[in-house]
């Protein structure tokens, strides 16, 4: 009989944030030392537990061997490695300059943690959403408090036991479970949340944290688009755009093409590549493929056979859609000229299907972009250089990749976030340790220079001066200190 979890309620939650804060007050988590020393656990931890860790994965959504090491395994330890290596710089005080109304002085930007954080994390990719933020907000030097999501229990529950072995369980929790968990801890006060998942929940996590004042970061998601233009090679373009949607879980992940615009003219070029490439990926029976995930649970798989069985998208399907509710898949789907205010257009998709929408001329699909809410993620596929350029300018995106999908996420000097209803702040690599930390504001005097113009009795002559000081009017200033009129 499997062992009853005890009641996590308020009270339990408040328990928790006490003694997280308590070890926070202690000063130990802003130590180099120990936030070092957790970043190389956190980093032994993936190191020592890699098989176990995809098998888990495996189990809550039938992933690739090769989609869990790449997306997650090896994103996680760079993650860790250059933490470990900048850590000591990224600490460091940043000097910056002081004016003449300062002088003689100097200023420092000090980065300082925030205190006691909360991650809630997604289930797509249950080991990076959760560790790749923990690694951020330790390097910062704060106490964490990690929810991860209970639609992937297997990885959940082993998260919970090795982070518990490896790093410090006074600084570092893991706390378990569902709606009951998690709203027990956004009822308490938290110096940051760090929430991952669907906007839906945002709003409630954002709500949450108003009633004390407490910033979030939101890392939500959003219809990304894939413009499509003709001067390409169509063949890479095609296989960029399968492996960013299907192949990063089955279109089960926030930043995967969501539709697709080309040209009329272009369109039957597109969808018929489209078609001997996913064949040549996933075989002529994709029902039979290892290389494709699973639709998560049968919640999922009844969103997204709404979507198909929409009557407004009766008829456009060019490719694909099979279906196992048994199994839990679908195969990779691909609709033609769906309206664009069918559910499938009006709702972000997360699975493996892909509406393709035509314009006349490939400018036109801004229009049709910009319309929306904005996009954690945009791709453009072209050649043509004004086009790239205008795309850039007027396409508003957490991120933004000319000629290939989602591997923007991978490039550690880049923010990744969003904008608008696809989320607010951002992450990875030193934009991790940015997101927990408090840049404070230090300015530095002796008790030389103290220059009486700036006390009471306040005189005409004073203001002169000071008037000459802050215009840079330096012959003003000479003939205030002179007493010229």
């Amino acid at each position: 009989m499997a062992e009853e979890r005890a009641v996590f309620d308020s009270e339990a939650a408040e328990r928790v944030v006490a003694e997280v804060r308590e070890s926070f007050n202690s000063g130990k988590t802003r130590r180099y030392e120990w936030r070092v020393e957790q970043v190389k656990n956190l980093l032994k931890l993936v190191d020592e537990n890699q098989k176990e860790m995809i098998d888990t994965v495996h189990s809550d959504c039938s992933k690739p061997e090769f989609e869990t090491f790449a997306h997650e395994i090896a994103l996680l330890k760079n993650s860790c490695k250059l933490a470990i290596k900048e850590l000591r710089h990224w600490m460091t005080p940043e000097k910056v300059k002081t004016s003449i109304t300062t002088f003689p002085s100097s200023a420092a930007i000090v980065p300082e943690p925030l205190g006691v954080v909360l991650i809630i994390s997604a289930w797509n990719y249950p080991f990076l959403l959760s560790l790749d933020p923990v690694v951020g907000a330790i390097a910062a030097g704060n106490a964490v408090v990690l929810k991860p999501s209970e639609i992937s229990p297997a990885t959940s529950s082993l998260m919970a036991k090795l982070l518990g072995k490896y790093l410090d369980p006074s600084a570092v929790k893991v706390i378990e479970g569902a709606t009951s968990e998690t709203s027990a801890l956004l009822e308490q006060k938290w110096d940051k949340i760090f929430y991952t998942g669907s906007g839906r929940v945002g709003r409630i996590v954002m709500a949450a944290a108003a009633k004390h004042l407490t910033p979030v970061v939101l890392e939500l998601g959003g219809k990304s688009p894939v413009v499509v233009d003709s001067q390409i090679n169509l063949q890479v373009a095609c296989r960029r755009i399968i492996s960013g949607k299907w192949g990063c879980n089955n279109g089960q992940a926030c930043i995967a093409p969501d539709y697709i615009i080309t040209t009329k003219e272009f369109a039957p070029k597109l969808v018929e590549t489209l078609k001997q490439e996913l064949e040549r990926f996933y075989g002529k029976n994709p029902m039979e493929t290892k290389d494709l995930s699973r639709i998560v649970n049968a919640n999922h798989f009844a969103r997204l056979s709404k979507l198909l069985d929409d009557d407004k998208v009766s008829g456009k399907i060019v490719h694909g859609g099979e279906r196992d509710k048994t199994k839990l898949q679908i195969t990779p789907t691909l609709l033609l000229d769906v309206p664009r205010d069918s559910l499938i257009m009006t709702e972000e998709i997360f699975g493996p299907l892909l509406p393709i929408l035509t314009v006349d001329k490939v400018e036109d699909s801004f229009e049709v972009v910009n319309s929306g809410t904005k996009p954690l993620a945009a791709y453009l596929f072209t050649n043509n250089k004004r086009l790239k350029d205008q795309f850039v300018a007027c396409i508003s995106a957490g991120g933004v990749a000319i000629n290939d999908t989602t591997l923007h996420l991978t490039v550690s000097t880049l923010p990744f976030g969003g904008v608008g209803d696809s989320g607010m702040g951002s992450y990875h690599g030193k934009f991790s340790f940015d997101a927990f930390s408090h840049k404070k504001a230090v300015l530095y005097r002796s008790f030389a220079g103290d220059a009486p113009m700036r006390y009471p009795p306040y005189t005409k002559g004073k203001l002169r001066i000071l008037k000459a000081l802050l215009g840079g009017d330096i012959w003003g200033l000479i003939r205030a200190l002179l007493g010229w009129s």
